[in-house]
């Protein structure tokens, strides 16, 4: 039996780069996935806006009757530029926040009612590496996935009693479809992530997924509350 037969889930930020190969893992499973992406073809809709996160997940409701995994995965990062503190737009900051962090908030908070009907429900926010280790020129992005640690710790303590398991997979530097296609990091800048590594080599999109599985089926049923690193060991949570 696959691990996942019988459960629904959402992944935001699903369409394109490495939330797509969550998708298609989670559904090569046994899941039935509801992708909703600002790009694609599937459900297009913007994690930071309310009215369209409860727009999903009724959607999501309609089509699979209940929702057992969600997968907070949108967020701004490909595109973003290093940048040094004093150059960040403020108008970009509250953009990346809003993605990042009320994204997630927003889901976590629509999607939850719904678990907790039926007392069980496996919550994966999407961290960094760089929340551990920090980054210099990158405060917007690094701060962000910052507050989804905390988010992740504050969340396991209300939701443990209704049965809802809360973690952060949290990815070292991916070679996703959309980095390689955004150019806005260096050879230097991958070189010195790799050597930073205990397995000194570049990770991609595959390397993620026995741990995503992991987080969204019974065999973790027992953990909430954690970070699980895939990054080569580049940082030791």
């Amino acid at each position: 039996m696959s691990r996942l037969s019988g459960r629904a889930a959402i992944v935001t930020g699903g369409a394109k780069g490495i939330g797509r190969h969550y998708a298609e893992a989670l559904a090569a499973e046994g899941a039935q996935v509801m992708i909703a992406d600002l790009a694609g073809e599937r459900f297009v809709f913007d994690v930071s806006k309310e009215d369209e996160v409860k727009a999903l997940v009724e959607r999501t409701l309609a089509r699979f009757g209940k929702i057992d995994v969600l997968v907070n995965n949108a967020a701004v990062f490909a595109n973003l530029a290093q940048v040094p503190l004093t150059e960040i737009d403020a108008a970009l900051w509250d953009k990346v926040m809003a993605v990042n962090v009320r994204g997630p908030f927003l889901m976590a908070k629509h999607v939850v009612p719904h678990m907790r009907a039926k007392r069980y429900g496996k919550i994966v926010n999407i961290g960094s590496g760089t929340a551990y280790k920090g980054m210099a020129n990158f405060l917007h992005y690094v701060s962000s996935k910052g507050a989804i640690v905390a988010m992740t710790r504050s969340l396991s303590r209300e939701l443990g009693g209704d049965g809802i398991c809360v973690n952060t997979l949290s990815p070292g530097f991916i070679m996703s479809d959309s980095v390689i296609a955004s150019k806005t990091h260096s050879e230097a800048t991958i070189k010195a992530v790799v050597q930073g590594r205990a397995l000194k080599r570049d990770a991609f999109p595959k390397d993620l997924l026995g741990a995503l599985v992991f987080l969204a089926s019974a065999e973790s049923d027992f953990i909430t509350g954690q970070t699980i690193a895939v990054d080569g060991g580049s940082v030791n949570t």
